[in-house]
């Protein structure tokens, strides 16, 4: 398992669910539906948020790389879509004061090395891989 290519708080849930036993790993997953923090007023209506079309619920996300090149990220999914929201809390949460270099560096395989392939649907995952692909798409926009 090579974490070493992603910011220190996202390598240690990486390896927390790559190890886990697979019996708990969508349970642990669930866990993260509730680490998305709510939307500051002037995101409420989406207003300058990008919608991922590739999820099945309508998802939608925003990055701003930040005077110190740190990156400050909102998503927005609905809770009747909990696999979906655990996606958005593994990155607020594992990416939470990450720079702009480290998250470009976050491996796009991500979900796969946290072992999710065997817990829940491909559709799943790519829908989670488009978050972080949009994201990651964002913050380089922003740092060119």
């Amino acid at each position: 398992m090579f974490v070493s290519d992603m910011p220190p708080k996202l390598a240690q849930i990486v390896e927390e669910f790559a190890s886990a036993p697979r019996d708990v790993v969508l349970e642990m997953l669930l866990e993260f539906s509730d680490a998305v923090p709510p939307l500051p007023a002037e995101l409420a209506g989406h207003e300058g948020m990008e919608q991922v079309p590739e999820c099945q619920t309508q998802f939608f996300l925003r990055a701003e790389v930040q005077p110190d090149a740190t990156v400050v990220s909102w998503f927005d999914c609905p809770p009747e879509a909990p696999t979906t929201r655990a996606f958005a809390g593994i990155l607020a949460e594992g990416l939470a004061g990450a720079s702009a270099t480290e998250i470009l560096a976050v491996p796009d395989d991500l979900y796969a090395r946290m072992g999710l392939g065997q817990a829940i649907s491909p559709l799943r995952i790519r829908g989670g891989t488009a978050i972080l692909g949009r994201l990651k798409r964002q913050i380089a926009e922003q740092s060119s």
